[in-house]
């Protein structure tokens, strides 16, 4: 359980995702997440990463159970900085990540996706962030690059989903298919990347990212602000206990 990587020798690492039952990270998981992506890149052996969870859905977001058991602010505060640091080891990571989607990908599900340089999505895959029915704000940053504009907004103010196949007519998400094929196929598509000269996959990234025009950590951190505010109005504390009190009943 937790954050685990592997390599099948041959460029490829597999970065795992595993916190039963939903896949809700703790802090430490965050920042465990965003290391183990930057080890990865570094290791010259690497030529791609693939980033995929066990369980019925790759990730719930942050463990708001955590927070909430804890004293003051310590644990939100660390929740935020290990979203942010995750997301910048997905779009910082030296060499190209595919990600593999399964059942849900919620919350700072969002940010891995929406930074990753290529989404396979299971056929039962659906995307969304439910933040503002948590009391919180984030990754809008990264929904807006899985869908246009217009679109990010209703969702984000709905709180609502979109499925794999819509996201595959964006063109954000490169393949869907059956979920039993999921693996599979992203393995596939991460051995074509290593098959190349990693010294030119590598140059590749970095050009790319160079010339993104949305600055995503600068971006994501706008929007984080405003969920501290929100919490120092004592809103989020308020919706937070609230869906910790659904969970109980």
């Amino acid at each position: 359980m937790g954050i685990a990587t592997t390599s099948d020798g041959a460029g490829v690492a597999v970065v795992t995702i595993d916190f039963p039952p939903v896949n809700a990270l703790p802090v430490q998981g965050w920042f465990d997440l965003g290391e183990a992506l930057r080890a990865a890149g570094r290791d010259p052996n690497t030529h791609v990463v693939v980033l995929r969870a066990e369980g019925r859905g790759f990730c719930a977001g942050v463990d708001i159970k955590e927070i909430q058991r804890a004293d003051g602010h310590h644990a939100l505060i660390g929740a935020n900085r290990g979203c942010a640091d995750a997301f910048a080891g997905v779009y910082d990571c030296a060499v190209p990540v595919v990600v593999a989607v399964q059942g849900f990908c919620l919350g700072g599900g969002i940010g891995l996706v929406g930074n990753a340089d290529i989404v396979i999505a299971a056929d039962d895959a659906t995307f969304g962030l439910p933040e503002v029915d948590r009391g919180a704000l984030g990754a809008a940053t990264h929904l807006s690059r899985l869908v246009p504009q217009h679109l990010m907004r209703a969702l984000y103010y709905t709180a609502g989903t979109v499925d794999a196949h819509t996201l595959h007519q964006h063109g954000s998400v490169y393949r869907v298919v059956p979920r039993a094929d999921l693996d599979q196929t992203a393995l596939a598509v991460a051995a074509q990347i290593a098959a190349k000269d990693t010294r030119i996959i590598r140059r590749a990234k970095e050009a790319i990212n160079g010339i993104d025009p949305q600055d995503v950590h600068r971006s994501y951190r706008f929007e984080q602000g405003f969920t501290f505010e929100l919490n120092l109005a004592g809103v989020s504390d308020e919706h937070r206990q609230a869906f910790v009190d659904s969970l109980a009943r």
